[in-house]
């Protein structure tokens, strides 16, 4: 069994408070054949520097120096991106550095800039974030991507990765499923939700109204998962602007507090050693020592059903930021659904369920905007942008887009930008007409999930307006 010392389980704390200043994004698609990477991540930082009023060069006087990310350099056949889109952006000769933490690359980019800013290294940081995955047939995109796995242990699974994440669906339905059909209906439930959202989100690349049927019905491509429970392949990207305390009050009239952590564990799947579960602030001593009698097979921690990495960076994360329970104190949450499954597990990793138990957080209705259930609004709900499956996984902008989401919902501008006409008509969508806001309102707190592989980097970070925290610095 694995354990850890004191030190290693100490809680993070920054040397001075993080403020997340203004975030952006490109639209979101399949392939962009008339635009260049450059000219994607120009656009974010100019929605970004809107938002706040001010021109982009009026904010690169500020910037001191900047977080890429992006996963995949053969995608776009070019080596050292971060230097082209620096030097495009006009940021020369700012310092920089490349960062690829797989699926997790987003918020890993936040996770350095935020340290930068905590450190006073720097005042202000630019995040960036994108992906070219269109200039590659997908067989070879879906390639690539399954690289950014152990080739020892997963790659015998399929050389896809949804090849990897079927033996964990495969385990999970059985251990915590029971095999029951109502689960594999509840993990469709997931993929129609976040695909119906997206339909009010210009941003969003998978937007399409479809039903558990569909789900169910859509190709295998690796038992149980389905193509309509798979994220998409989006090229795109995204931003954010981070800050200390006196310049995020020059640039901006109502700068947010960020908090940021990071985990990881190896990508050896089937070679995952046995440990007790940590527990998070929510949950007491003894918590799981029944687990093995309610869902047979579930004693074995982590195991095929759970992701190490993102239960540690809520572990690191929660302390620091004031958490006790996420359903009480978060009003919203943007997860890595990367397949439904994924979005279940994260569930529990982070202590929105106990483990064994996420599948209610759906069947319950508290993860909807607006719970069907009852008709009330969800107690905290999840992924309204569409999430991976419905918005994007443009895997370099990822999980800096979640964070763009937390800060308009809080900024309370969520409708103001996902319902511009304007936005849908530059982008050459039409907007809907039974457009919905989903705005979370009085939203004040809010997490975002960034997630790699099968859950080798996880980064855990939160953002709250300054007048709604939880624990004083």
């Amino acid at each position: 069994m694995i354990t850890f010392s004191e030190r290693q389980l100490k809680i993070p704390q920054f040397m001075r408070p993080v403020y997340l200043v203004t975030g952006g994004n490109s639209q979101f698609a399949r392939a962009f054949p008339h635009q260049r990477t450059e000219e994607l991540c120009i656009e974010a930082l100019t929605m970004a520097c809107e938002l706040i009023h001010k021109s982009p060069a009026e904010v690169k006087r500020y910037i001191h120096s900047c977080y890429y990310g992006h996963f995949a350099d053969h995608f776009g056949d070019q080596l050292l991106g971060e230097a082209v889109i620096h030097d495009r952006l006009g940021l020369d000769p700012l310092g920089n550095v490349g960062i690829k933490t797989g699926g997790a690359t987003g918020g890993s980019a936040i996770w350095e800039g935020a340290k930068a800013i905590a450190s006073g290294y720097s005042d202000c940081v630019l995040c960036m974030g994108w992906e070219r995955m269109d200039e590659v047939p997908t067989d070879e995109g879906n390639h690539y991507i399954s690289c950014a796995a152990d080739k020892d242990w997963e790659t015998p699974l399929g050389h896809i990765y949804t090849g990897y994440y079927a033996p964990m669906a495969q385990r999970y339905w059985k251990v915590f499923g029971k095999e029951e059909d109502s689960f594999r209906r509840t993990m469709a439930e997931i993929a129609v939700k976040n695909r119906g959202y997206a339909r009010f989100n210009p941003f969003a690349h998978g937007a399409k109204k479809i039903t558990v049927e569909d789900v169910i019905e859509s190709p295998v491509v690796a038992y149980p998962l389905r193509v309509l429970d798979a994220c998409l392949m989006s090229v795109g990207a995204a931003c954010v602007i981070l800050a200390d305390e006196d310049t995020a009050k020059q640039l901006c009239d109502n700068p947010l507090r960020l908090y940021v952590t990071a985990a990881s564990h190896t990508l050896r799947v089937a070679d995952r050693r046995h440990m007790e579960v940590p527990l998070l602030p929510n949950e007491e001593p003894g918590r799981y020592d029944d687990l093995d009698e309610r869902f047979p097979g579930g004693h074995r921690y982590p195991g095929f059903h759970s992701f190490f990495a993102s239960r540690m960076a809520a572990y690191y994360c929660y302390p620091m930021a004031g958490v006790v329970d996420p359903c009480a104190d978060l009003d919203l949450v943007e997860l890595h659904d990367a397949f439904t499954i994924s979005d279940i597990q994260s569930y529990e990793d982070i202590g929105i369920r106990p483990y064994g138990e996420g599948r209610t957080y759906v069947e319950s209705g508290d993860c909807y905007h607006r719970n069907p259930r009852t008709g009330q609004p969800g107690k905290l709900p999840a992924n309204l942008c569409g999430g991976l499956i419905g918005c994007m996984h443009a895997v370099g902008a990822t999980g800096l887009m979640q964070v763009v989401e937390l800060m308009l919902h809080i900024w309370h501008r969520h409708a103001e930008v996902h319902g511009d006409p304007r936005r849908w008509k530059a982008f050459g969508k039409t907007k809907p007409k039974d457009w919905q806001d989903l705005q979370v309102k009085g939203a004040r707190r809010g997490l975002a999930i960034s997630h790699a592989g099968v859950g080798s980097h996880v980064t855990c970070t939160i953002v709250m307006h300054p007048d709604h925290l939880l624990k004083k610095d």
